[in-house]
């Protein structure tokens, strides 16, 4: 069975999280991803390390199924190399910061020039404009998308939020863009430039804030537990924000992740005040609509947890479930990484490695009928350079080690 971007070769610029996450991504789809790496390869294969000497988990599960190639593009032969592999590419990724590409020489219309049909992709942390030359990390990148703002409880700090929203949020806005180019580029014959920043990403999974913010100019937010309400959307806890009310309550025994979330929607109040033993409220006008509890959504949760406290995360659930009530879990890492039912729908994912042994990873959340996902160990540091440079570029061998004597590879 093929894969659905079977015959599309990705040239892989990328570094750290934004980029790699994007390219990974192509490459569960079936692209031929190769990761070109100065010599002294990806910053995040020495990061975080948990076995000296060996790849990070940083890096492995960012880089799965690419082949790896080093070049230094500082030399006049890594650039001349690089031309060509430039010919030979359906794409070309990158996330340096703002104009390092076009210092080594290669503008937009350079690239162009060299392939009509290249589809370049640029990941920046922002647009033109004041914010261009800022560096970008994932927290700034939420901080400045208006995640931040909104995160945390009302009496504390903005909080960032453990999802990398900023890094790999940009990553699968930018594989987007990528499919778009490559789906047009089959009317038009030519590629085109694609460019994505992580600012502009993050606020675009942030669009419900704006909403509110609009919604602001005509009263404070019902939905929303807070009591005071400024000219901007203020941090509201575990509120779902959305048009059920939504909360997070404790569970027995009490330790950091016995919660369970729970929506309530207007059909389930009449079982959930019987599942919690108050099957009186069904009907009290003072509670029975979702006019009536809007103003007492933090009475409402407290009753709610006066019943599930007692209880274990998952006897509580069966409870809630049985009923039809939207409920879950909240999952820590350890559970995760564990969960038999991820493992079974390919989502967690056990991989050898030839240095590390055996790792786990998250696999492909994109799933295909027609083109199924293997996930595929990382390469190892320039580990496809005598494959690519000699077999496809046709560098004869004595040249290649030549390459190496000086640096080049």
């Amino acid at each position: 069975m093929g894969k659905a971007l079977e015959g599309v070769r990705v040239l892989d610029m990328t570094h750290v999280q934004s980029g790699p996450s994007a390219t990974q991504l192509l490459a569960w789809l079936g692209a031929d991803v190769v990761k070109l790496e100065a010599p002294t390869g990806d910053i995040t294969r020495k990061q975080l390390r948990d076995l000296p000497g060996v790849d990070s988990l940083y890096f492995t599960m960012l880089n799965c199924n690419k082949r790896s190639i080093t070049l230094n593009m500082k030399s006049p032969e890594g650039k001349e190399i690089f031309t060509d592999l430039v010919r030979r590419s359906d794409i070309l990724v990158e996330n340096f910061g703002p104009g390092a590409v076009d210092r080594m020489g290669f503008t937009w219309e350079r690239l162009q020039e060299l392939n009509p049909r290249l589809i370049y992709a640029s990941i920046k942390g922002f647009g033109p404009g004041k914010y261009a030359d800022y560096k970008a990390y994932e927290v700034i990148a939420q901080a400045m998308g208006g995640s931040m703002s909104t995160t945390g409880f009302e009496d504390g700090p903005p909080l960032a939020t453990g999802a990398q929203i900023g890094d790999s949020g940009t990553g699968v806005h930018t594989v987007a863009g990528i499919l778009a180019a490559l789906y047009q580029r089959e009317h038009t014959g030519r590629g085109q430039r694609v460019q994505v920043a992580m600012q502009h990403a993050v606020l675009n999974l942030c669009r419900v804030k704006l909403r509110d913010q609009q919604r602001l100019a005509h009263g404070p937010l019902a939905e929303y537990p807070n009591e005071d309400f400024g000219d901007s959307v203020p941090r509201s806890g575990n509120a779902s924000g959305g048009g059920q009310p939504g909360w997070a309550v404790k569970c027995a025994p009490g330790g950091p992740n016995d919660y369970i979330y729970v929506i309530v929607q207007p059909v389930g109040w009449a079982p959930l005040a019987r599942i919690i033993g108050r099957p009186e409220l069904a009907d009290d006008p003072e509670w029975a609509t979702p006019e009536a509890r809007l103003p007492k959504l933090d009475k409402m949760f407290q009753l709610i947890e006066e019943w599930s406290s007692g209880l274990g995360k998952w006897e509580a659930l069966e409870a809630l479930n049985a009923e039809n009530i939207p409920c879950g879990p909240i999952l820590s890492t350890k559970e995760l990484i564990e969960d038999q039912t991820l493992r079974d729908n390919g989502l967690i994912v056990s991989v050898d490695h030839p240095e590390r042994g055996t790792f786990t990873t998250v696999g492909s959340p994109l799933q295909l009928s027609d083109s199924p996902v293997d996930v595929v160990r990382s390469p190892l540091l320039g580990e496809h350079n005598e494959q690519i440079y000699t077999e496809e570029l046709g560098i004869p061998a004595d040249r290649l080690a030549e390459l190496k004597t000086n640096g080049v590879i």
